[in-house]
């Protein structure tokens, strides 16, 4: 099949949806599927383009099999409020003759990834003139959490963000979402059932699997060899609830024999640094390049995932699948009845949103029980390689893709040609009866 994916986040995006959609792409590419991808060059997590690519102009490249198209975009050094929507609208109206240029290419499925839901009127365009099957994957709901979390603001601007959401979202023939409570949340909005689809996240077995050793990481950053290390890696953003993983920081600051590892980037970074930088048992690091990703990951006796109880089920942790193939014990902080809740609950601990102090009592209990560690760490990877490895999940999506991509509708260019021809008969006709 001709498959064009259209996204602001790709590969070399080393975390979030970017690594995602470039792992779906290649994967779908390796299979024999044409696909082409419309997309902005790499900015995230660090909110910056950087060398070799460029945030003024088109470039185009191929990567993993795939065709890549990139147009130019702005990025703020602050992406809040409107200056995030100024951000998204760049890309949104830069990709715009690229879509329309691709509609020609007569790809059998369009694949719109939201994050940004701004892309979705020409992705739905796009598909309607070249007949192609509309599909739109959610992985957050991006309006719903810019005014729980208070990045946007506003009682008109809400209403009118919402209805726009409701009826793009009832336009598209598929839309697919990672969690059960985010296809719960699409159908409140108007999805029918027959749309809605689940396209979960997956986890890179292969690629991140324990080490059966001390990651080569914990001598370089310079932790004690028999220290217990607690690391968040990830992007450093207003969902992650950061400041209640850098008050339990403090609150163990003098537990010699915990070592903390926050390891990212964005606009989070700078209050992390300012409150723990410091500490002699903490450390602020980079994200490091895809082949340590394993020693990375490995580098965790616990990890930490932070979360604001007003995203709840808004988003589901992305990061939390590499957790688990790691095979290293998990800390989560989610509420009962919650998506994430439910995934960590069975093979991890799990600890309100908010509560600095339940965090830091849970890690303290943790780093004094290698056992328990051992036995949550265990039970995730074993749900991992079962339930979340890449193949079984992509299988699962590219057999979903082939029962929809040949039943291509009429390209709206074809019906605007054939009622043109028509019309112009009936001109001929009148002009010359019988």
């Amino acid at each position: 099949m001709k498959i064009l994916i259209y996204g602001i986040n790709y590969a070399p995006e080393m975390t979030g949806i970017g690594k995602y959609t470039g792992e779906m792409a290649a994967w779908l590419a390796s299979r024999g599927h044409e696909v082409r991808v419309v997309t902005a060059p790499p900015y995230y997590p660090e909110w910056r383009v950087t060398q070799p690519y460029s945030a003024k102009r088109y470039t185009s490249e191929s990567r993993d099999g795939v065709q890549v198209s990139r147009a130019p975009l702005w990025v703020p050094s602050k992406p809040r409020g409107k200056a995030r929507l100024v951000h998204l609208a760049s890309f949104a109206l830069s990709s715009l003759p690229l879509m329309l240029r691709f509609a020609f290419w007569r790809p059998d499925i369009v694949f719109c990834v939201a994050p940004s839901l701004l892309n979705a009127p020409t992705g739905w365009l796009a598909a309607r003139l070249c007949g192609a099957h509309a599909w739109l994957h959610i992985q957050d709901f991006e309006v719903d959490a810019a005014f729980k979390l208070d990045i946007l603001r506003g009682s008109w601007l809400k209403r009118t963000a919402l209805a726009i959401e409701r009826t793009l979202l009832k336009r598209f023939d598929s839309v697919s979402t990672i969690s059960g409570k985010m296809l719960e949340r699409a159908a409140d909005k108007g999805v029918r059932a027959a749309q809605l689809v689940r396209f979960p996240n997956w986890a890179s077995t292969d690629a991140v699997f324990p080490l059966g050793r001390t990651s080569r990481l914990k001598a370089a950053l310079g932790i004690a060899s028999d220290a217990v290390v607690v690391l968040y890696s990830g992007n450093m953003g207003l969902k992650q609830g950061l400041d209640v993983l850098t008050d339990a920081t403090l609150a163990l600051k003098d537990q010699a024999d915990l070592a903390f590892v926050f390891c990212g980037s964005g606009p989070a970074r700078a209050a992390i640094e300012a409150a723990c930088g410091e500490l002699p048992n903490c450390r602020v690091i980079d994200l490091r390049p895809v082949e340590e990703l394993n020693e990375l990951l490995n580098l965790a006796d616990i990890h930490v995932l932070p979360q604001r109880a007003d995203a709840a089920d808004l988003v589901m942790p992305s990061k939390l699948t590499g957790m688990f193939a790691s095979g290293r014990a998990v800390i989560a902080m989610a509420s009962p009845g919650t998506e994430l809740h439910d995934a960590v609950a069975p093979r991890g601990m799990v600890v309100p949103p908010g509560d600095a102090h339940s965090l830091a009592h849970a890690i303290r209990t943790l780093a004094d029980d290698p056992a328990r560690r051992e036995e949550y760490g265990s039970a995730g990877r074993t749900f991992a390689v079962a339930s979340l490895s890449r193949d079984a999940v992509l299988e699962d999506f590219e057999m979903r893709l082939r029962a929809v991509g040949p039943a291509r509708k009429q390209p709206a260019i074809a019906r605007a040609g054939e009622e043109s021809a028509s019309a112009l008969e009936r001109v001929q006709d009148a002009k010359h009866p019988g």
